[in-house]
Protein backbone atom coordinates (compact mmCIF):
# COMPACT_ATOMS: atom_id res chain seq x y z
CA UNK A 1 0.00 0.00 0.00
CA UNK A 2 1.05 3.40 -0.18
CA UNK A 3 1.76 5.46 2.72
CA UNK A 4 3.14 9.55 3.16
CA UNK A 5 5.47 9.74 5.82
CA UNK A 6 8.56 12.17 6.31
CA UNK A 7 12.01 12.08 7.92
CA UNK A 8 12.89 15.52 9.15
CA UNK A 9 11.49 18.54 10.91
CA UNK A 10 9.35 20.41 8.35
CA UNK A 11 9.63 17.42 5.54
CA UNK A 12 9.45 17.10 2.98
CA UNK A 13 6.25 14.87 2.57
CA UNK A 14 7.02 12.22 0.23
CA UNK A 15 5.18 8.56 -0.64
CA UNK A 16 6.56 5.22 0.16
CA UNK A 17 5.37 1.67 -0.23
CA UNK A 18 4.48 0.00 2.93
CA UNK A 19 2.78 -3.19 3.98
CA UNK A 20 -0.69 -3.50 4.96
CA UNK A 21 -1.04 -3.13 9.11
CA UNK A 22 -2.64 -6.06 10.86
CA UNK A 23 -5.20 -5.06 13.48
CA UNK A 24 -4.39 -5.74 16.78
CA UNK A 25 -6.50 -6.15 20.25
CA UNK A 26 -9.62 -3.24 19.40
CA UNK A 27 -8.83 -2.61 16.35
CA UNK A 28 -9.88 -1.82 12.88
CA UNK A 29 -8.42 -2.51 9.34
CA UNK A 30 -9.91 0.26 7.42
CA UNK A 31 -9.42 1.09 3.67
CA UNK A 32 -9.17 5.06 3.61
CA UNK A 33 -12.11 7.04 0.99
CA UNK A 34 -11.47 9.94 2.34
CA UNK A 35 -8.57 11.44 5.29
CA UNK A 36 -9.26 14.54 6.58
CA UNK A 37 -5.97 17.18 7.19
CA UNK A 38 -5.84 18.69 10.58
CA UNK A 39 -3.71 21.87 11.74
CA UNK A 40 -2.23 19.43 14.62
CA UNK A 41 -0.75 16.85 11.92
CA UNK A 42 0.15 19.91 10.13
CA UNK A 43 2.22 21.52 12.81
CA UNK A 44 3.13 18.20 13.49
CA UNK A 45 5.33 18.10 10.50
CA UNK A 46 6.50 21.84 10.84
CA UNK A 47 7.41 22.29 14.40
CA UNK A 48 7.98 18.53 15.95
CA UNK A 49 11.77 17.69 17.01
CA UNK A 50 11.49 14.07 15.54
CA UNK A 51 9.21 13.22 13.06
CA UNK A 52 5.88 10.46 13.86
CA UNK A 53 3.39 8.87 12.22
CA UNK A 54 1.06 11.48 9.79
CA UNK A 55 -2.51 10.52 11.90
CA UNK A 56 -5.97 12.10 10.75
CA UNK A 57 -9.24 11.89 10.42
CA UNK A 58 -10.34 8.81 8.14
CA UNK A 59 -13.35 7.21 6.37
CA UNK A 60 -13.66 4.09 4.59
CA UNK A 61 -14.34 0.06 5.12
CA UNK A 62 -13.59 -1.71 7.65
CA UNK A 63 -11.76 -4.81 5.93
CA UNK A 64 -10.62 -6.90 9.24
CA UNK A 65 -11.18 -6.26 12.86
CA UNK A 66 -8.68 -7.16 16.12
CA UNK A 67 -9.50 -9.62 18.75
CA UNK A 68 -12.12 -8.04 21.03
CA UNK A 69 -13.81 -5.92 18.37
CA UNK A 70 -17.83 -5.84 18.81
CA UNK A 71 -18.81 -3.28 17.66
CA UNK A 72 -18.13 -2.92 13.78
CA UNK A 73 -17.30 -6.14 11.41
CA UNK A 74 -15.91 -6.03 8.00
CA UNK A 75 -17.85 -4.14 5.08
CA UNK A 76 -19.09 -1.42 7.64
CA UNK A 77 -18.12 2.14 6.53
CA UNK A 78 -16.86 3.91 9.63
CA UNK A 79 -14.60 7.39 10.85
CA UNK A 80 -12.93 8.60 13.47
CA UNK A 81 -9.40 9.55 14.19
CA UNK A 82 -6.22 7.44 13.55
CA UNK A 83 -3.11 8.40 15.99
CA UNK A 84 -1.01 6.10 13.75
CA UNK A 85 -0.54 6.29 10.60
CA UNK A 86 -3.23 7.48 8.86
CA UNK A 87 -2.12 9.14 5.71
CA UNK A 88 -2.28 5.94 3.54
CA UNK A 89 -4.37 3.56 1.48
CA UNK A 90 -5.35 1.31 4.41
CA UNK A 91 -4.97 2.39 8.63
CA UNK A 92 -5.93 1.43 11.82
CA UNK A 93 -8.28 2.56 13.98
CA UNK A 94 -9.30 1.95 17.38
CA UNK A 95 -12.77 1.09 17.99
CA UNK A 96 -13.45 3.66 20.90
CA UNK A 97 -12.35 5.88 18.12
CA UNK A 98 -14.69 4.64 15.19
CA UNK A 99 -18.07 6.22 14.59
CA UNK A 100 -20.47 4.63 11.84
CA UNK A 101 -21.25 6.35 8.59
CA UNK A 102 -24.81 6.23 7.32
CA UNK A 103 -25.79 4.76 4.29
CA UNK A 104 -25.79 6.87 1.70
CA UNK A 105 -23.40 9.39 3.20
CA UNK A 106 -20.38 10.33 1.42
CA UNK A 107 -16.75 9.51 3.01
CA UNK A 108 -15.68 13.51 2.53
CA UNK A 109 -18.58 14.57 4.14
CA UNK A 110 -17.87 12.44 7.21
CA UNK A 111 -14.24 13.34 7.58
CA UNK A 112 -15.64 16.93 7.06
CA UNK A 113 -18.45 16.79 9.47
CA UNK A 114 -17.69 14.38 12.60
CA UNK A 115 -14.44 14.83 14.20
CA UNK A 116 -14.74 18.61 13.17
CA UNK A 117 -17.88 18.66 14.31
CA UNK A 118 -17.25 16.69 17.75
CA UNK A 119 -14.90 19.51 18.37
CA UNK A 120 -16.85 22.18 18.08
CA UNK A 121 -20.05 20.64 20.02
CA UNK A 122 -17.55 20.15 23.07
CA UNK A 123 -16.05 23.07 23.20
CA UNK A 124 -19.77 24.84 22.74
CA UNK A 125 -20.88 22.71 25.75
CA UNK A 126 -18.11 23.44 27.79
CA UNK A 127 -18.86 26.94 27.47
CA UNK A 128 -22.20 26.57 28.81
CA UNK A 129 -24.07 28.97 26.26
CA UNK A 130 -27.29 30.37 27.64
CA UNK A 131 -29.41 31.13 24.73
CA UNK A 132 -29.35 34.27 23.47
CA UNK A 133 -25.52 34.83 24.51
CA UNK A 134 -23.16 36.41 22.11
CA UNK A 135 -20.07 34.13 20.96
CA UNK A 136 -16.74 34.99 19.02
CA UNK A 137 -15.23 32.11 17.21
CA UNK A 138 -11.83 32.82 15.93
CA UNK A 139 -10.68 30.21 12.96
CA UNK A 140 -13.90 31.10 12.06
CA UNK A 141 -13.11 29.33 8.63
CA UNK A 142 -11.04 26.58 9.92
CA UNK A 143 -13.00 23.02 9.70
CA UNK A 144 -13.77 23.23 12.64
CA UNK A 145 -14.58 26.93 13.34
CA UNK A 146 -17.15 26.86 9.82
CA UNK A 147 -19.31 24.19 11.80
CA UNK A 148 -18.84 25.90 15.67
CA UNK A 149 -20.18 28.91 13.37
CA UNK A 150 -23.25 27.24 12.21
CA UNK A 151 -23.53 24.66 15.59
CA UNK A 152 -23.46 28.23 18.07
CA UNK A 153 -26.89 29.02 15.70
CA UNK A 154 -28.27 26.14 16.11
CA UNK A 155 -27.84 25.99 20.11
CA UNK A 156 -29.31 29.34 19.98
CA UNK A 157 -26.50 32.15 20.29
CA UNK A 158 -27.81 35.87 19.53
CA UNK A 159 -25.07 36.81 17.77
CA UNK A 160 -22.12 34.96 16.17
CA UNK A 161 -18.94 36.75 15.72
CA UNK A 162 -16.22 35.33 13.36
CA UNK A 163 -12.66 36.34 13.71
CA UNK A 164 -10.53 35.51 10.07
CA UNK A 165 -6.75 35.62 9.53
CA UNK A 166 -7.82 37.14 5.72
CA UNK A 167 -10.85 39.65 4.83
CA UNK A 168 -11.20 37.62 1.77
CA UNK A 169 -12.77 34.85 4.09
CA UNK A 170 -15.17 37.42 5.71
CA UNK A 171 -18.22 36.54 2.94
CA UNK A 172 -17.51 32.75 3.33
CA UNK A 173 -18.21 32.90 7.29
CA UNK A 174 -21.37 35.62 6.24
CA UNK A 175 -22.59 33.01 4.30
CA UNK A 176 -22.52 30.36 7.39
CA UNK A 177 -24.96 32.48 9.23
CA UNK A 178 -22.13 34.62 11.09
CA UNK A 179 -23.80 38.46 12.39
CA UNK A 180 -20.04 39.50 12.45
CA UNK A 181 -16.79 39.18 10.76
CA UNK A 182 -13.43 40.59 12.10
CA UNK A 183 -10.20 39.89 11.13
CA UNK A 184 -7.59 39.50 13.76
CA UNK A 185 -5.81 42.60 13.20
CA UNK A 186 -8.55 45.07 12.94
CA UNK A 187 -8.72 47.43 15.59
CA UNK A 188 -11.62 46.85 16.66
CA UNK A 189 -13.56 43.59 17.00
CA UNK A 190 -17.19 45.16 18.31
CA UNK A 191 -19.42 44.72 21.44
CA UNK A 192 -17.85 42.21 23.79
CA UNK A 193 -19.03 38.53 23.84
CA UNK A 194 -20.31 36.35 26.27
CA UNK A 195 -18.20 33.25 25.66
CA UNK A 196 -15.49 32.73 22.96
CA UNK A 197 -14.39 29.45 21.15
CA UNK A 198 -10.87 30.35 20.17
CA UNK A 199 -8.81 27.67 17.95
CA UNK A 200 -5.99 29.78 17.47
CA UNK A 201 -4.26 30.39 20.24
CA UNK A 202 -0.51 31.90 20.85
CA UNK A 203 -0.43 35.63 20.78
CA UNK A 204 -4.28 35.99 19.43
CA UNK A 205 -5.48 34.36 22.85
CA UNK A 206 -4.99 37.67 25.24
CA UNK A 207 -7.02 39.33 22.69
CA UNK A 208 -9.79 36.77 22.62
CA UNK A 209 -9.95 37.33 26.50
CA UNK A 210 -9.88 40.50 26.53
CA UNK A 211 -13.17 40.52 23.67
CA UNK A 212 -14.99 38.55 26.96
CA UNK A 213 -18.06 40.78 28.84
CA UNK A 214 -17.54 40.67 32.63
CA UNK A 215 -17.51 36.65 33.51
CA UNK A 216 -17.21 35.90 30.31
CA UNK A 217 -16.02 32.26 29.20
CA UNK A 218 -13.34 31.58 27.09
CA UNK A 219 -12.78 27.65 25.63
CA UNK A 220 -9.41 26.88 24.47
CA UNK A 221 -9.28 23.78 22.20
CA UNK A 222 -6.73 24.66 19.86
CA UNK A 223 -3.01 22.85 19.62
CA UNK A 224 -1.78 26.92 19.52
CA UNK A 225 -0.59 27.11 23.24
CA UNK A 226 -0.49 30.60 24.29
CA UNK A 227 -0.92 32.58 27.84
CA UNK A 228 -3.10 34.70 29.99
CA UNK A 229 -2.44 36.85 32.73
CA UNK A 230 -4.04 35.59 36.21
CA UNK A 231 -4.92 39.40 36.74
CA UNK A 232 -6.89 39.91 33.42
CA UNK A 233 -9.15 37.53 34.73
CA UNK A 234 -9.70 38.30 38.23
CA UNK A 235 -10.49 41.41 36.57
CA UNK A 236 -13.48 40.94 34.86
CA UNK A 237 -13.99 37.53 36.56
CA UNK A 238 -13.25 35.76 33.70
CA UNK A 239 -12.95 31.67 32.95
CA UNK A 240 -10.29 30.08 30.62
CA UNK A 241 -11.23 26.69 29.74
CA UNK A 242 -9.63 23.70 28.09
CA UNK A 243 -11.23 20.93 25.85
CA UNK A 244 -9.72 18.30 24.14
CA UNK A 245 -11.78 15.64 22.09
CA UNK A 246 -10.22 12.67 23.18
CA UNK A 247 -10.68 12.63 26.79
CA UNK A 248 -14.48 12.71 25.96
CA UNK A 249 -14.21 9.99 22.94
CA UNK A 250 -12.56 7.87 26.05
CA UNK A 251 -13.92 8.69 28.95
CA UNK A 252 -17.73 9.36 28.18
CA UNK A 253 -18.31 7.03 25.46
CA UNK A 254 -22.30 7.55 25.84
CA UNK A 255 -21.68 11.24 25.11
CA UNK A 256 -19.33 10.80 22.53
CA UNK A 257 -21.91 9.30 20.84
CA UNK A 258 -24.78 10.92 21.61
CA UNK A 259 -23.00 13.86 20.22
CA UNK A 260 -22.03 12.22 16.68
CA UNK A 261 -25.74 11.45 16.35
CA UNK A 262 -27.11 15.06 17.20
CA UNK A 263 -24.48 15.37 14.13
CA UNK A 264 -26.01 13.20 11.74
CA UNK A 265 -29.77 14.45 12.58
CA UNK A 266 -28.57 18.32 11.88
CA UNK A 267 -26.70 17.07 8.73
CA UNK A 268 -29.41 15.14 7.67
CA UNK A 269 -32.25 18.25 8.68
CA UNK A 270 -29.47 20.27 6.41
CA UNK A 271 -29.45 22.61 9.32
CA UNK A 272 -25.50 22.15 9.13
CA UNK A 273 -23.23 22.00 5.93
CA UNK A 274 -19.50 20.76 6.04
CA UNK A 275 -17.73 22.40 3.19
CA UNK A 276 -15.02 20.72 2.08
CA UNK A 277 -12.26 23.55 0.73
CA UNK A 278 -10.48 20.92 -1.30
CA UNK A 279 -9.47 17.61 -2.23
CA UNK A 280 -6.17 16.44 -2.87
CA UNK A 281 -4.38 13.15 -4.06
CA UNK A 282 -2.64 11.39 -1.15
CA UNK A 283 0.47 11.91 -3.11
CA UNK A 284 -0.32 15.55 -3.04
CA UNK A 285 -0.51 15.89 0.94
CA UNK A 286 2.29 18.65 0.98
CA UNK A 287 -0.33 20.79 -1.24
CA UNK A 288 -2.99 19.92 1.25
CA UNK A 289 -0.49 20.88 4.19
CA UNK A 290 0.16 24.05 2.39
CA UNK A 291 -3.44 25.45 1.73
CA UNK A 292 -3.88 24.73 5.85
CA UNK A 293 0.15 26.58 6.65
CA UNK A 294 -1.06 29.73 4.40
CA UNK A 295 -4.75 29.93 6.18
CA UNK A 296 -6.30 29.90 2.60
CA UNK A 297 -8.79 27.38 3.52
CA UNK A 298 -12.32 27.89 3.70
CA UNK A 299 -13.54 24.63 5.61
CA UNK A 300 -11.82 21.31 5.62
CA UNK A 301 -9.10 19.86 3.25
CA UNK A 302 -9.37 16.22 2.18
CA UNK A 303 -6.61 13.94 0.73
CA UNK A 304 -8.33 11.07 -1.84
CA UNK A 305 -6.48 8.12 -1.59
Amino acid sequence: MRRVRYESRGGPLFVEEAPVPRPGPGELLVRAEAIGVTLPVVRKVTEAAEPGPLGGEIAGEVTAVGEGVTRFGTGDRVTGLCFGHGYADFALLHEAMASPVPAGARAVDAVALVRGGLVALGALAAARPEPGEAVLITGAASGVGHLAVQLARTRGAGRVVGAVSDPAKAAFVRGLGADHVVGYGDDSWGAPVDYALDAVGGELLPRVLCSLAPEGRLVAYSSGGGTVRAYDLLVGAKSVIGFQMARIARGKPELYERWREELWRLFAAGEIQPVVHGEFALADAAKAHGEIEARANRGKVVLIP
